[in-house]
Parts: structure tokens; C-alpha cells; sequence
């Protein structure tokens, strides 16, 4: 009896890792990519329309950013499978996944050889985090170790680490104010909010500290 594909959505702004991705679960028995997407936007419609059995998002998206893309396709299709695929550092990102609603974390740089791991385990039911990132999470749920990262990026919220990410892009107030769909009020708020819990002097020492922080980011 023939064994039914899992069906997989690619949510990533860049064709050429989309491409490489599609590459990676065609070559297997068990999956098959049902769709394609470049931005938030679309992947959420995507969800709507092909109801896939997983999800494999990037967290850098053009129209907003990959956790609240999680948080949007939980609020509207509750229960949906999801996995990210991201350049981010883990050991920041990868509880803030788990809480928006996915169940797993991939760092793009071992997608060749993890991917398909991460996303049968997903597709079972299971969470997939690298060996390390496990083991320091189910230390500090046993009380013997602090929080997964010491940075005092964690004292920020989800929103106030995309402000912070858009502000390293170069983006002005006003800008980020569009792209969130928020008043340039609120993103003000979030910039003091940012300002004191970085401890940061004023509005330049945080532009020059979010850019040294992208660039970081990028070359991780």
C-alpha cells in the first residue's frame, strides 16, 4: 500500500534557499513541498488555502517578522505544525519560537544535514532543538542552570526584538511604524523601553548598538 506524502509549506524571502529546501524534501519518500512562499503575507494565505501538514518558515521575513508570522498562523489555524529555518543564534530564538507555537528550531547552516531530521520529528509529534539547545533547556527546567542565554537581549519582549532588529536594518521610526502597523507613539515606546532595559545612554547609542548586533547576526 502506497505510503501518503507529507505535505510541506516553505515560507523564506530568498528563492535560492527555497529552492535548495524544495530540493532537500523531494529527495525523500515520506515528503513533498506543496508550496511556496516569499513573505508572511503569502505564507499565511498559503496556510488558509492548502492546509499543509508542516510549515518550514524563515524568521526574517520582508512584510514582518517570523515570530509573529507564527503567532498569526496559530491565532487563525490553531494547531498547525511549524518549524523555523533561520540564520538567528538559538540560543536566543529558540524558546521564543517554542512559546509563539512552533515546534522546532533549525539553524540554516545545518539544514543539509538536519532538516529532514527536524521535520519527521515535528511531523510525529515531537519537538526538534539541537542536542546542545536541549540539553541547556532541560537544565534550566530542572533548576540547574539560568535561562538558555545570559543576554540582556532576553529581558526584551518578542516586539521589542523586532524593533530592535529594524532599527539595526537602517529603518526610521516612521518606517518601522508602517511596517508594524503600529503609531510612531508605539514604536517611540518601544525604543525607551529598549533604551532602559539595555541599559543604553540614548536614541545613537541604540541605533549603533543594533547595527553592531545585525551585523553579529549576520555573520553568526
Amino acid at each position: 500500500m502506497k505510503k501518503n506524502k507529507k505535505r510541506v509549506l516553505l515560507v523564506d524571502d530568498h528563492p535560492i534557499m527555497r529552492h535548495g529546501l524544495a530540493q532537500l524534501i523531494r529527495a525523500e519518500t515520506d515528503l513533498e513541498v506543496c508550496g511556496e512562499g516569499g513573505s508572511a503575507s503569502e505564507g499565511l494565505a498559503l496556510v488558509g488555502s492548502l492546509k499543509p501538514d508542516l510549515v518550514v518558515a524563515d524568521l526574517t521575513l520582508p512584510d514582518k517578522h517570523g515570530l509573529e508570522f507564527i503567532k498569526d498562523v496559530q491565532s487563525m489555524y490553531p494547531g498547525t505544525l511549524m518549524l523555523v529555518l533561520s540564520m538567528h543564534d538559538e540560543s536566543l530564538y529558540a524558546e521564543r519560537v517554542l512559546r509563539a507555537g512552533a515546534r522546532g528550531y533549525v539553524m540554516k547552516e545545518t539544514a543539509a544535514d538536519m532538516l529532514v531530521l527536524a521535520a519527521r520529528r515535528v511531523l510525529e509529534g515531537g519537538i526538534y532543538l539541537s542536542e546542545k539547545m536541549s540539553s541547556l533547556m532541560l537544565e534550566m527546567m530542572a533548576g540547574h542552570r539560568k535561562p538558555v542565554s545570559s543576554s540582556a537581549l532576553d529581558r526584551l519582549t518578542d516586539r521589542e526584538l523586532e524593533v530592535l532588529q529594524l532599527i539595526g536594518q537602517g529603518r526610521a521610526t516612521r518606517h518601522i511604524a508602517e511596517q508594524l502597523h503600529v503609531s510612531v507613539r508605539t514604536v517611540d515606546a518601544h525604543r525607551a523601553n529598549i533604551k532602559e532595559k539595555l541599559q543604553l545612554a540614548d536614541g545613537a547609542t541604540l541605533v549603533r548598538y543594533a547595527v553592531r548586533w545585525m551585523d553579529t547576526q549576520a555573520k553568526a
